[in-house]
C-alpha cells in the first residue's frame, strides 16, 4: 500500500506491481492466442517504466515521429508506425525507424509509396469498418466525416500493391463481445482482401485488463480470425496497459464558500492534469470519499488551480471536512491522463514517481519554470 506522506504533491505515482499483474496477464493472452500484444505510447508513454514492459511486450506503437524516437530509445526496437498524415520531410526519418508503417490514406500510400517500398518496411493500410459502439464522437473513428482511414468503396477487388496489412482502430475501452461485433462488421465488408493480407492490426481499445473481463472469449476470437485468414494477428491496447496502475496525489489549497457551495480549490488542474475527465466527460474516483453527494456528509465540489471558470468537478462527499493539506488521491491515472497534461496558465505539471515493488518510492521527475518556459518562445 502506497504511503502518501512519502509522495510530493502534485504527482502520478505509478504502482509497479500492478503494472506488472496488468503486463503478465496481457502476455498470457498474446501466448495463449498466438498473436503479438504491443504497446501503444499514446495511451501510455512513462519511459521509466519501458524496461518492466519490455519483459512482457516485444513491440509498441507510435504515432509521431517523437514517440517513435521513444520507442527506439527506451524500448530498444523499431515502431509499429501509424500516423493520420505525414509530413514530407519527416518521412525518411519515420520509415528508417519502423519496422511497420500503415498508411491512413490511398492518397498518402500514393505519395510515399516509391520511398516505402523495397525499403523492408512492412506496410499497411488503415481502414474503417463503419461500425463502432464508441458513444463519444470525439473518440468514434467511424462518425461521417471522420478522417481515419479508408472506407471499403475507396478500395478495389486487391489491395494495392506494396500494402501486406490491413489496420483498423474502432473500439476505446470496449470488451471482447464488442470486438467480436465489429469482426463481424469489418469481415461483411472486407473479407476478401483480408484474405489477401499478411497482417492484421485490430488497434487498441481493448481493456482485457478490467474486472470481469472475458480473456477467454478474446483467445477465441483470435484464434479462430488468425486462421481463418491465415494472418499474422496484432493488438495495441493502451488503457488496458495502465489500468488501475496509479493515482494522482493532490492537496487542498484552499476552501471557500460559493452561494451556499462548499468548494475545494486543489494544487492540481482538471483542464491542464486531467483533461480526459472533461473531454470525455467523466467523473474520476477519489480514495475514501463518496463519489457521489452523501446528505449530512461534508460535501465539496473540487476545483483546479487554473484561472479557467471550468476547471472543477462536482461535488463529492467526505467523512470529514477537508481542511487545507488534506490529500486528495484520484484513482486510476496513469492511462490517457500523463499523456495528455498541458501547462496552461503556467502551471507546473504534476511530479512522476514510481511506487516499486519493495515498498519504496522513487520520484522519477519533476517539473517546474523549465518546463514551461520549453513549451513557449
Amino acid at each position: 500500500m502506497i504511503d502518501y506522506s512519502l509522495i510530493p504533491s502534485p504527482c502520478f505515482v505509478l504502482e509497479e506491481t500492478r503494472l506488472r499483474a496488468n503486463l503478465s496477464l496481457i502476455d498470457s493472452v498474446q501466448q495463449r492466442a498466438g498473436v503479438q500484444i504491443i504497446l501503444a505510447l499514446k495511451g501510455f508513454s512513462m519511459y521509466s517504466a519501458f524496461p518492466l514492459v519490455k519483459h512482457y511486450l516485444s513491440g509498441a506503437t507510435a504515432s509521431s515521429l517523437n514517440e517513435i524516437k521513444l520507442v527506439n530509445e527506451y524500448m530498444g526496437i523499431q515502431a509499429h508506425t501509424y500516423i493520420p498524415a505525414i509530413r514530407d520531410d519527416e518521412f525518411d526519418e519515420i520509415l528508417e525507424r519502423s519496422s511497420h508503417l500503415t498508411f491512413n490514406s490511398l492518397s498518402q500510400w500514393e505519395r510515399f509509396k516509391n520511398r516505402a517500398m523495397g525499403s523492408g518496411v512492412s506496410c499497411g493500410i488503415r481502414v474503417n469498418p463503419q461500425y463502432s459502439e464508441v458513444a463519444t464522437d470525439m473518440y468514434n473513428p467511424c462518425v461521417p466525416g471522420s478522417r481515419l482511414g479508408v472506407t471499403r468503396d475507396l478500395i478495389g477487388d486487391s489491395l494495392p500493391e506494396g500494402i501486406a496489412g490491413i489496420h483498423f482502430h474502432t473500439l476505446c475501452e470496449n470488451d471482447s463481445y464488442t470486438l467480436e461485433r465489429t469482426l463481424e462488421a469489418l469481415e461483411s465488408r472486407f473479407a476478401d482482401l483480408l484474405h489477401q493480407a499478411k497482417w492484421v492490426n485490430m488497434g487498441g481499445g481493448h481493456l482485457m485488463t478490467r474486472e470481469g473481463y472475458s480473456t477467454d472469449h478474446l483467445i477465441g476470437l483470435l484464434q479462430t480470425f488468425r486462421q481463418k485468414y491465415n494472418v499474422e494477428v496484432i493488438l495495441e491496447p493502451g488503457s488496458a496497459i495502465g489500468w488501475q496502475t496509479g493515482v494522482l496525489v493532490s492537496s487542498v489549497l484552499d476552501v471557500v464558500d460559493s452561494q451556499g457551495i462548499r468548494v475545494a480549490i486543489l494544487d492540481t488542474s482538471f483542464a491542464a492534469h486531467m483533461p480526459d475527465t472533461l473531454e470525455m466527460p467523466y467523473k474520476p474516483r477519489i480514495l475514501n470519499s463518496y463519489h457521489e453527494p452523501v446528505a449530512g456528509k461534508p460535501t465539496y465540489r473540487l476545483g483546479g488551480m487554473t484561472c479557467l471558470a471550468g476547471d472543477f468537478m462536482g461535488d463529492y462527499s467526505f467523512d470529514e471536512p477537508l481542511q487545507i493539506g488534506d490529500r486528495i488521491i484520484f484513482d486510476d491515472m496513469i492511462h490517457y491522463t500523463m499523456v495528455k497534461t498541458t501547462t496552461f496558465n503556467g502551471v507546473n505539471l504534476p511530479s512522476i514517481g514510481i511506487w516499486q515493488e519493495n515498498e519504496t518510492f522513487r520520484l522519477v521527475k519533476s517539473y517546474g519554470y523549465e518546463s514551461f518556459k520549453d513549451r513557449l518562445s
